[in-house]
Parts: structure tokens; sequence; C-alpha cells
């Protein structure tokens, strides 16, 4: 069967990293391990999932590099999945993903919030340019283009990306 998915997106880092953690489970396990799970069975009761999809799902995220399996108990051997500097370089999108959630409701409707380790204070993540400290939310300040490493297919898609209407 032939592939449904174009040149540039097979090399678009958006899509690479949606084919690694876009999976439903994938995030919530991620999100887990973040909140300092690391075996199996916590796993499995803090999300409710079958046995047969954890282990897929964690087989997946060693094989990706994201978790480190490591035995912590000899007899019988019992391992541990611990989070990569790989896996913990996705905290802050995790972090992103569930302030956007939380940007749709209102502060009472929150079941969830990232606060302030030390001073317990509510914090509002937001994504920002390293240099400059700008946040990269307007579309029309911060645009994708074609990288060095761009294939022809996409050099020109952002060759002849459509332009947004000019405002009355």
């Amino acid at each position: 069967m032939a592939s449904r998915i174009r040149l540039e997106d097979r090399e678009c880092p958006l899509s690479t990293t949606v084919e690694h953690v876009g999976e439903w489970w994938t995030l919530l396990i991620l999100h887990d391990a973040f909140d300092g799970y690391t075996r199996f069975d916590q796993f499995q009761e803090s999300l409710g999932i079958s046995s047969s999809m954890l282990s897929t799902r964690l087989k997946t995220l060693v094989a990706d590099g994201l978790l480190e399996r490591r035995p912590y108990q000899a007899n019988p051997v019992r391992h541990e999945y611990v989070l990569t500097e790989l896996g913990h370089s996705l905290r802050p999108v995790i972090v992103a993903l569930a302030a956007w959630g939380n940007s749709r409701l209102t502060p009472a409707e929150r079941s969830m919030i990232l606060i302030d380790a030390h001073s317990g204070e509510e914090v509002e993540p937001v994504v920002v340019d390293a240099k400059t400290g700008r946040r990269l939310d307007d579309s029309d300040t911060y645009v994708f283009t074609a990288g060095p490493a761009a294939s022809d297919a996409m050099r020109h898609r952002y060759a002849t990306r459509p332009t947004p209407p000019a405002e009355a």
C-alpha cells in the first residue's frame, strides 16, 4: 500500500514529533512520568489502561528513547520506566498543551494548574523566543519557512505559501 504521507510531512518536525508522542496514551504516560510515576502498576492504576496497551506504549517510548527501562527488583525481575534526557525535554510541550486546555476554561473549571513549587503561586506558561523573550503566539510576526536541510518539496511549500488577507 502506498503511503499517504507526503515527503514534506515526513521531514516536517511537527509530523515527526506527532509520530512519537501524538497518540493519546503516550501523552498521558509521559504526563504521569513527569509526576514521578515509574512502575508499570503505577501507570496502570493512574490511567486505567489495559496491560497490553500499556506494555505496547511503554515499549514504544523506550524504543524512541523517551523512557529507559531499568530493573529495580531481581527476584522476580521487575522494571521501572525512567524519563531520559530526551524524555525530559518534552516537558515544556506537555506544559504548553495543558496550558492551552486550561486557557479555554474559567479558573473555577480547571482541575489541574501549574504552580511554582516554592511559592505555590499559579503560573501562566507561554512560549517565547529565547533571544528576545517575545511571545511566539503571533502567527503574523513568527512564521515557518524552509530550513537548510529542506527538500525541494518543502522549499516549494513555503515559497508558495498563501499570504494572509489584508485587514480592512
